[in-house]
């Protein structure tokens, strides 16, 4: 097991994160976070809870999306559904993905796809902890990038927020 970001790189990084978003959307009227279900969520509660710090008295947008029915691979694995949170419109929005680690892009894909369930938003970016680039099935790429890294497909990552993130295999 290598650690990839120990627990204080993990907090730093997430203030970063929050940060970036933050000064491409000062104007957050516009602007709606969501966080993927389910690990994604750990994350994105995370850059809330920072951006909330750098603007006290305006409202967050902040909505939790599954994306267990929207899968590729839902007939093929068992997959446990999570409850999606998300009660206001993204329509003409600027919207936020926020996720713990970036791989294949299947999972961002599933998550556009949920979207329009929703409206249909102006603007779409993706936040994430991890990118294991060079591992891409779509031509999906982040916006915002805590750390890009480099792995084999036999490997995981794992993001543990009281341990850090480690790559296993």
């Amino acid at each position: 097991m290598k650690t990839i970001l120990t627990q204080q790189q993990v907090a730093l990084t997430v203030k970063r994160l929050a940060q970036q978003v933050f000064e491409n959307h000062m104007q957050l009227d516009n602007t709606v976070l969501i966080g993927l279900q389910p690990r994604g969520i750990y994350v994105s509660d995370r850059i809330v809870e920072e951006m909330k710090k750098l603007i006290a008295n305006e409202k967050i947008n902040y909505g939790k999306l599954d994306i267990t029915f929207y899968r590729d691979d839902v007939r093929m694995q068992i997959h446990k559904a999570n409850k999606t949170d998300i009660n206001f419109s993204i329509e003409g929005k600027n919207v936020v993905l926020i996720d713990d680690v970036l791989w294949t892009g299947r999972t961002i894909r599933a998550a556009m796809d949920a979207l329009l369930d929703f409206g249909r938003p102006s603007k779409v970016e993706l936040c994430v902890l991890i990118d294991r680039r060079f591992s891409r099935e779509y031509p999906i790429q982040p916006d915002y990038v805590g750390r890009s890294i480099d792995t084999f497909a036999n490997q995981k990552v794992l993001v543990n927020f009281e341990e850090g993130v480690q790559l296993v295999g």
